[in-house]
């Protein structure tokens, strides 16, 4: 992505879209408190809505049944305004929850390396990764990569960045939030 683009933002807000440990409750922790906005991370927002964590919920309700209910909470939650919004992987399969960030966000792809990928998730089952059945980390990012790619406004490539870098490069972009 190039440095010196600026971004206007007639909207809301930025969400941050990608695989999982890509690194988008870290990033938006972060960005949040140099922007000076609000947070709000999807996944916690369904095991506090739930009561349950992701993987019960995915063992429970099985993957189409937990991606299901991942859109309906995104499509219920009341969006601060202005925030930074990370959402959970899998946000990516409803696309009305996806029309809806996208109306409201400027969204934000932390495009990660499937090697560094695989090296950051050690046990997918338990953090809560949908996974079909059969379906290994591989396919999956096959499967996803270009779901995020349709629905980016902005690509981040996170090759040798770390969190800050990847806070700093968003900042920059999105100097009007510092505005406000």
């Amino acid at each position: 992505m190039d440095g010196e683009r600026r971004f206007e933002m007639g909207k809301n807000g930025i969400t941050l879209i990608g695989m999982p440990a890509s690194g988008k409750s870290t990033v938006g922790v972060i960005l949040a408190k140099v922007l000076g906005t609000a947070f709000l991370d999807t996944d916690l927002l369904i095991q506090t809505q739930s009561g349950a964590r992701l993987s019960e919920l995915i063992d429970r309700y099985g993957p189409e049944g937990f991606k299901q209910l991942e859109e309906r909470v995104i499509l219920e939650m009341n969006l601060p305004v202005p925030a930074v919004i990370a959402t959970g992987g899998s946000a990516v399969y409803g696309d009305r929850a996806m029309a809806r960030l996208r109306e409201q966000s400027t969204v934000v792809y932390l495009s990660v390396a499937y090697d560094t990928l695989a090296a950051r998730l050690q046990n997918i089952r338990q953090r809560g990764v949908v996974l079909s059945e059969g379906q290994t980390l591989r396919m999956l990012y096959e499967e996803r990569m270009p779901l995020y790619e349709r629905y980016a406004d902005v690509t981040i490539e996170e090759q040798g960045k770390s969190a800050e870098d990847i806070v700093s490069e968003l900042a920059d972009m999105f100097t009007d939030f510092l505005r406000r």
